[in-house]
């Protein structure tokens, strides 16, 4: 069946898509990583083996697989694609958690095999026992079994995976410094409305997020899926995407708003040609109307901005090149999404009214892993019984129906594309025993879009420095988490009804934490 044939049917899977690539165009550059690259038949070969290898050592449909590792490499596409040709569903955690979250994640999502580096094997090795998962690595080292020793031989066929419709594809976990981060699971139908090949087979995708992020696969599976090129950066580096953009002629892009401004504001930023670009995206974190104008201006090519979450639901999308009036808002609902606005009452609040953002689509996550309790939370039910997904945020849609984004409801803080739950932060910043409370707020920051800034009281006659209570919840949270700046203060503003005031405290602050 060709790919085209299977896209015309209601339901597929990636796999058997990526399989008919490798026939129609075995030649074509799949993935570009910096150490390796891969055609589409080779490619296929390699999915064939990453899955008869899971299959062998009992990971399949209803198992998990999962991958750490601290940069983005051909074999980590490999293993993330071939894990879903066996049947089983991915678990990409993130190498900026902690240890301890790492553990409660593997433990959570109980993953067979756990894919890996150096880096994570040593961060983990203390706590090795806590979980059964089979260590691979994907950079050859002695961590664990080394990925090339660990796979099927050549020629291996897996079983095919039949997965169904509401099977797991993916497990992609939130962040959190205390307990366990939630699991979002994400069916094969969700995923199958992100890899329609709408990008082309000429796309040239670069790919500088992390693919643990979802923010990532939106942009990664439909150029693989249109049979396009995936260019890999290990990390994220500007003059490293431009060069490489250049050197590709690369289509396409999905960064973060804070990419963009580093992008933006390299001083040999027009040197580059950059005139192959046909589409850029963003999406993860607010994006200033400013600098979607600048994006405009100065770098060829469309700009799409998606608003949404990775639990699905509603999603927005603003267009842009087509409507620069707009700049200050995250568009309209994309085709097939309905979005409304609720009270605190959750009922739906009248056309032109501020309320939170829920969303329905056919993009959304089966619920949280192993948490009904928080799966039921971010649901709302509409009168006639349709399913929503809360988002937390606040908003207005204007008379052209394009909807403005007033605030967060959850108080979330986005950093650098990552999210970053202040309740938290907050917790851990209770455990020091000089702490009496303590309040996080997201401030506004050139290098990351926002950054988590504390404040906290002290106990009466208890005694501590800002720098040492930097010091001690900095030795405790994700890098990505850290605290931009600690400041103390007598108490906390507080509202008639004990509510902490946190836009006194982020409007009032005037630190460097930027």
């Amino acid at each position: 069946m060709t790919a085209d044939e299977i896209f015309a049917q209601p339901f597929g899977l990636l796999s058997d898509v990526l399989k008919a690539r490798a026939v129609e165009r075995p030649r074509h550059l799949a993935l570009a990583g910096e150490a390796a690259t891969l055609t589409y038949a080779e490619l296929d070969r390699m999915l064939d083996r990453t899955a008869a290898a899971l299959q062998r050592d009992g990971v399949a449909r209803g198992g998990v697989a999962a991958v750490c590792t601290s940069t983005t490499t051909v074999e980590y596409a490999v293993v993330y694609l071939g894990t879903l040709r066996s049947g089983a569903a991915i678990a990409p955690l993130a190498a900026s958690s902690t240890p301890e979250q790492l553990a409660a994640m593997l433990a959570d999502c109980d993953a067979g095999v756990l894919f890996l580096d150096a880096s994570v094997a040593e961060a983990l090795a203390p706590m090795k026992d806590r979980f059964r998962a089979r260590w691979v690595t994907l950079d050859g080292s002695a961590a664990g079994q080394p990925f090339a020793a660990w796979l099927a031989p050549e020629g291996a066929q897996p079983a095919p995976p039949a997965s169904e419709p509401a099977d797991p594809f993916n497990i992609i976990y939130s962040s959190g410094t205390t307990g366990t981060p939630k699991g979002i699971v994400q069916s094969h139908a969700m995923r199958w409305g992100h890899i329609q090949p709408h990008y082309g087979a000429g796309a040239v995708t670069m790919i500088s997020t992390p693919l643990y992020s979802n923010t990532t696969l939106v942009s990664f599976l439909p150029t693989v899926s249109s049979g396009g090129t995936a260019v890999l950066l290990p990390k994220f580096d500007v003059e490293k995407f431009l060069t490489l953009a250049e050197r590709h002629r690369a289509t396409h892009a999905m960064l973060v708003p804070v990419q963009y401004r580093r992008i933006m504001e390299r001083p040999d930023f027009d040197k580059y040609d950059l005139s192959s670009f046909e589409m850029k995206f963003s999406t993860s974190a607010p994006f200033s109307a400013e600098l979607k104008a600048d994006v405009l201006k100065r770098w060829p090519g469309g700009l799409v901005e998606y608003y949404g979450m990775t639990e699905g639901g509603g999603s927005c999308g603003l267009q842009a090149h087509l409507f620069p009036d707009k700049l200050h808002t995250v568009g309209r609902p994309l085709p097939g999404h309905d979005i409304r606005l609720i009270g605190e009452d959750g009922v739906e609040v009248a056309q032109g009214e501020i309320g939170e953002v829920v969303g329905r689509s056919g993009a959304m996550m089966n619920g949280y892993h192993n948490q009904p309790g928080k799966t039921s939370e971010a649901e709302w039910w509409s009168p006639d019984g349709l399913r929503f997904i809360r988002t937390g945020d606040v908003g207005r849609f204007d008379e052209d129906g394009f909807l403005t984004l007033m605030d967060r409801k959850k108080d979330l803080i986005i950093s650098g594309g990552f999210n970053i739950y202040p309740s938290d932060l907050e917790a851990v910043l209770a455990e020091h025993p000089a702490v009496a409370e303590a309040a996080v707020v997201g401030v506004p920051s050139d290098r990351w879009g926002e950054t988590p800034v504390a404040f906290v009281a002290l106990k009466p006659g208890a005694a501590a420095s800002a720098d040492e209570l930097m010091a001690f919840i900095n030795g405790k949270v994700g890098k990505t988490q850290r605290l931009a700046d600690l400041q103390l203060t007598d108490a906390l503003p507080r509202s008639h009804i004990g509510k902490v005031l946190k836009r006194e405290l982020r409007d009032g602050y005037h630190g460097a934490a930027a």
